[in-house]
């Protein structure tokens, strides 16, 4: 039993003032307040945290932590690729993040499958979801790749082969950025991908694709930004639109009809301005399902003036509270509530990896993977140094309480 001076559950019971999670077998057996649980469970062993916040784990459903990272970061050779691949990810989990989403993209120096990443990180108490894409970076010559085909530069007319995307909708664990409507600046400078933003697909092209991720019982993500490539996806039938960048206020409301999950990502990722406090405050306010995350590692786009950076070095897992932080204070500006707040980075990103029942949320039932923190996390307090536990399936994985 682990005591908080308040639990912030983003579930039915909201905020729990004095209160106390049961864990047992890796599992939340009870929540509620430390009177109660403390007269119910006397026997149990407890760890007095009242003096912090529990909230629940935090979930960055879009990454690049496996395949690119390790090459942008390090002199790489691939036989310290996953080394440096594991080293990225306990960064993430020591920033409180004991879930991610992760991009396999294909790279022209990383000749590893989806399966080699899967293997790699068996032994990580982190839950990684795999999405499985086809990426086109906007050089001179447009480059497309595939996590399939690995190494090897694919044409257009390979992007379109039916059997490579419903072999990609195979090997995708969730809807990640499955494929790039847009062709993405990846981190190169302005000058090196002067065709970045150009729109790859047709929309006959698009609905064929959708339809075979559907019909394989999959759901289907995109890289998308522009108010004439959003509306493609829309029309094509995505179901989660990754960026989003430049969003009008007319397909803001379509998106909620439709009932189109959108992950911002407030630090960049696409040519376009990225996601403003303002914009997700106005994808909230429409009803959208909206989730944070990072799309480590990316260098903060230029011109961001909400970004607490003043360089342009390229950011991990560990700034995903820095970036989500005036996003979420204008929020509560707005009367929403901590909770919906908070599900921004918890239950909102759970969704999106198709977990939403399994982590969270601090609920019975649930894996206990949370926080112990000087503050809610991103709201009040954006410094990793202040998360001072981690529990992962109820072990405690990072500890900065000694």
């Amino acid at each position: 039993m682990v005591r908080g001076k308040r639990v912030v559950t983003v579930g039915r019971l909201g905020t729990v003032e004095n209160g106390a999670v049961v864990v047992e077998d890796g599992k939340i057996i009870d929540v509620g307040t430390w009177d109660r649980l403390n007269k119910q469970y006397p026997a149990i062993k407890s760890i007095d945290c009242s003096k912090f916040v529990i909230t629940p784990s935090l979930v960055d459903c879009h990454t690049h932590l496996l395949e690119f990272a390790p090459t942008s970061l390090y002199p790489d050779a691939p036989i310290n690729h996953f080394v440096a691949g594991k080293e990225l990810l306990f960064d993430a989990l020591s920033s409180g993040i004991t879930a991610l989403g992760e991009q396999i993209c294909g790279h022209p120096k990383c000749d590893f499958s989806v399966n080699d990443y899967r293997r790699a990180i068996q032994d990580m108490p982190i839950y990684i979801s795999f999405a499985a894409t086809s990426i086109s970076i906007g050089f001179e010559e447009l480059a497309h790749f595939s996590a399939l085909t690995q190494t090897k530069r694919i044409d257009k007319k390979a992007l379109n082969d039916l059997s490579l995307v419903r072999l990609l909708a195979q090997a995708s664990d969730y809807p990640g950025e499955n494929i790039f409507i847009n062709a993405t600046p990846a981190n190169f400078s302005e000058k090196e991908v002067p065709r970045a933003g150009e729109i790859i697909y047709t929309i006959e092209e698009l609905k064929q694709i959708v339809d075979i991720y559907h019909q394989s019982g999959k759901q289907i993500g995109t890289h998308v930004a522009g108010a004439e490539a959003i509306d493609m996806a829309l029309e094509a039938g995505f179901d989660v639109l990754h960026h989003g960048h430049g969003i009008p206020d007319a397909l803001i409301e379509k998106a909620s009809k439709k009932k189109v999950k959108i992950v911002a990502t407030p630090i960049g990722g696409t040519h376009l301005m990225p996601n403003s406090p303002e914009d997700i405050l106005k994808l909230m306010d429409n009803k959208i399902h909206v989730s944070i995350s990072t799309d480590a590692y990316l260098p903060p786009f230029q011109g961001a003036s909400w970004l607490p950076f003043e360089d342009n070095k390229l950011k991990g897992p560990n700034v995903l509270m820095s970036i989500a932080q005036p996003a979420m204070q204008l929020l509560k500006k707005h009367h929403y509530t901590d909770n919906e707040i908070l599900s921004l980075l918890t239950a909102n990103p759970a969704e999106i990896l198709g977990k939403e029942n399994q982590f969270g949320k601090i609920e019975v039932g649930m894996d206990a993977n949370f926080l112990v923190a000087e503050g809610i996390p991103g709201l009040e307090i954006t410094d990793v140094e202040k998360i001072k536990k981690v529990f992962y399936k109820g072990r405690q994985v990072v500890n900065r309480l000694y």
